[in-house]
């Protein structure tokens, strides 16, 4: 049986919106060549150690820090709060849970001021801070704009062994779930979950963690996700497109699924829908119905349920990885061949609605 992490007597801090990732990587060059020349995130500033990247309309500092180091990690899922108190509130929420807190009044990263860090208690590594340097919003740099432009950070997404014991604890820190993923036995897979009025700011996926599964990046149209792909086509590294591009059930969002030199997975986004009415309903989707991956009933790659990036602790440690005990996703889904099409009753006739309303949050 789950066991749920206890709900803290003060209040949760007040989160907007999912802000940027700090990831380590091994060759500060070649991830520069993919994360800036290949998929045109812009610089914000750099050093021999570290980039600073941002999307087209970003207006705070950064979005994405590459940083040098000498095991392929991520070291921060970092959230911005509603104001500074939140921070406040996030040091105490976190303390009253027992985590382990750090907090820097200069912060941890270049151009975030005063932020806490904790070690949440399913691994995870977050950061929740209010101040930090506003920068050009390049969106009318239309002399800077490419074809694969992409424009916002759109979410996280993280694998963990117990993802019940997640959702409670994530939707006792103020998140809302907007779509899940079960079976007939009320066994849960996945829950996708947010603060913005989108979809989701992060994600939970059934596995074996703390791990991230991937970070991903909105463009506006569907194009651009399709010059993204000819354009790694033309730079002859289209073996670095791992899944995609497709159409979601979970989400009915556009996608692509790319790996950059390290093997940290990136998810290329756009189309999902809004979410932001109090009453916003919850589907949950079958486990065995195929298109709540992809909408065309494509197979997902073994990979990319088995493959994901560790995390760090507050030391620059990996967290140990915990192995799932429930079944699995791609037990469940994926037969010998790889590349089964499962349904509830066996059949390829099936009911293909694929999900249903759940209560209301």
């Amino acid at each position: 049986m789950t066991d749920f992490i206890p709900t803290p007597t003060v209040p949760a801090p007040d989160i907007v919106r999912c802000a940027y990732m700090e990831i380590v990587v091994t060759d500060l060059a070649k991830s520069r060549e993919f994360y800036v020349d290949m998929l045109g995130l812009h610089v914000t500033e750099e050093d021999e150690n570290a980039i600073y990247l941002r999307t087209l309309e970003e207006f705070i500092h950064h979005n994405l820090v590459l940083r040098k180091g000498p095991l392929a990690a991520v070291a921060a899922f970092a959230y911005r709060v509603k104001s500074p108190a939140e921070v406040d509130a996030a040091e105490a929420y976190y303390k009253e849970l027992g985590c382990r807190v750090e907090r820097r009044k200069d912060g941890f990263t270049k151009g975030v001021g005063d932020s806490v860090r904790v070690e949440d208690p399913l691994g995870f590594p977050y950061e929740f801070f209010y101040d930090v340097v506003h920068v050009e919003r390049l969106t009318q740099r239309y002399d800077l704009y490419s074809a694969g432009e992409l424009v916002r950070l759109d979410h996280f997404n993280q694998v963990t062994p117990d993802v019940p014991r997640g959702r409670k604890y994530l939707e006792d820190l103020g998140f809302r779930v907007s779509e899940d993923i079960q079976d007939s036995d009320g066994v849960t897979y996945a829950a996708w979950m947010h603060r913005k009025q989108t979809v989701h700011d992060t994600a939970l996926t059934g596995g074996n963690g703390p791990r991230m599964h991937h970070v991903a990046f909105a463009t506006h149209e569907k194009h651009n996700i399709i010059q993204i792909c000819d354009k790694m086509g033309a730079l002859r590294i289209s073996d670095r497109i791992e899944r995609g591009p497709g159409r979601h059930g979970v989400s009915n969002a556009f996608y692509l699924y790319i790996l950059d030199p390290d093997g940290h997975r990136i998810e290329i986004y756009t189309q999902d829908y809004y979410t932001g009415d109090p009453d916003n309903p919850t589907i949950t989707w079958d486990v065995h119905d195929n298109q709540r991956r992809d909408w065309w009933g494509n197979p997902v790659v073994p990979s990319w349920y088995t493959e994901a990036s560790l995390v760090l602790d507050l030391d620059g440690n990996p967290q140990p990885v915990i192995e799932r005990e429930e079944k699995s996703e791609m037990a469940v889904t994926v037969g010998a061949d790889g590349f089964s099409y499962t349904r509830k009753d066996g059949s390829p006739e099936g009911d293909r609605t694929g999900f249903k309303l759940g209560a209301q949050l």
